[in-house]
This record gives C-alpha cells, structure tokens and sequence, in this order.
C-alpha cells in the first residue's frame, strides 16, 4: 500500500464520522519494544474526534464505533489507538473549562 495509515485511518474515520475535528499522531516511536510495536512503526496512534456523530453515544459505544470502522487496520498490523471523542459541545466545554452539560 502506498498510502500511510495515518492517511487511512484518516479516510475511514472522516467517511464514517464526518469529523469537524480529526487529529491523528503517530505514537509508534514512543512504543519502540514494546508488543505490537513493528520496526517501521505504524502501530500505535492517539486519535482527537470530534464529531455530532456521538451524540446520545457513551464512551464505550464511541471508541467500539471507532475500533469497528478501523477493523481493517486492526487486521493489518495496527496494535493501539488512544481515543479522545467528542460532540462538538462537548469539544467545546474541554476547551473552555467549563464543566460539559
């Protein structure tokens, strides 16, 4: 495959999430030796979404949602993702301070 995973995970989370925010960072270096780790990296990434798509979603039913639209990358070699995943106020309400309503 010629395109990163990043850039497929990127693809796969905006056409099932539609995303007003989306950062994806590369932890693999970070990871180095430890399972799951591969030479060329890859294999472990944090993930900020933010997205209407979760609302009336718990936490548990986001990051499945997640983990069931990544399956193919699971399958590929993709050992861990750190998830951050929020509606939009919620977004919000983390960036102010303020307590979320």
């Amino acid at each position: 495959m010629t395109q990163d995973r990043a850039d497929r995970i990127a693809a796969l989370l905006t056409a099932r999430f539609a995303p007003t925010v989306l950062r994806i960072t590369d932890d693999s270096a970070r990871h180095a030796g430890h399972a799951g780790a591969a030479p060329g990296g890859q294999t472990h990434y944090s993930v900020l979404l933010v997205s209407d798509a979760f609302r009336g979603m718990n936490r548990v039913v986001r990051s499945r949602a997640v983990h069931e639209a990544l399956a193919a990358e699971f399958a590929g070699g993709l050992h861990a993702l750190a998830l951050t995943l929020r509606t939009p106020e919620e977004a919000q309400s983390a960036a102010t301070g303020a307590a979320p309503v």
